[in-house]
């Protein structure tokens, strides 16, 4: 009887289950959470959908962003903010993206079909923090037909993202203390 034998460098890979943190409005953009999860649950560990504001009861600024860091952000790689009409009022998504930034995360933002434009359509509102990202050169800004077109497409969009420096992280903004 002869026995095969194989090293670990040609043993079958296992894919690597890539957890992203999605920040977004629960109230208004949850269908694209929804939809987003669905597509990429097979490849990403994508966070369960904890709505902050039911699940930290306290208006503890500083209480609230040690959970958001260490629930939430902890343990992922990259944070997808999916930016719809009303992301940009609400305060848990700038401390979303601040305690990211203050973790050195990739981040990444996704312009919904919702987001609201300017009166001339050339501009999308976007939450201010993630905007100084976006400016700076650390934030990725991508569309939503982009992020969902392929997981090999988000895979590269991640990579691209936490390869940029954290040199170029802008986190000096006061974080928002109220939604509106």
């Amino acid at each position: 009887m002869s026995y095969g034998f194989f090293s670990s460098a040609s043993r079958p890979q296992v894919p690597v289950k890539h957890k992203v943190f999605i920040s977004y409005h629960h109230q208004e953009d949850q269908t694209y959470y929804d939809a987003f999860s669905k597509k990429f649950h097979d490849t990403y560990s994508a966070v369960y959908d904890n709505s902050l504001e039911r699940s930290i009861d306290s208006d503890d600024v500083n209480y609230v962003m040690r959970r958001i860091r260490e629930n939430h952000i902890t343990g992922t790689s990259c944070t997808i903010v999916l930016v719809g009409a009303d992301s940009p009022k609400r305060k848990y998504i700038d401390w979303e993206i601040s305690a990211t930034l203050g973790k050195e995360h990739a981040l990444i933002g996704v312009c919904l079909p919702s987001a609201r434009l300017s009166q001339d359509k050339k501009y999308v509102f976007v939450p201010d923090r993630l905007l100084d990202n976006i400016n700076s050169g650390f934030a990725l800004w991508l569309t939503w037909e982009q992020i969902t077109s392929s997981v090999a497409q988000l895979d590269q969009y991640i990579a691209e993202a936490k390869s940029r420096s954290a040199t170029l992280i802008d986190n000096s903004r006061p974080r928002r203390i109220r939604n509106g």
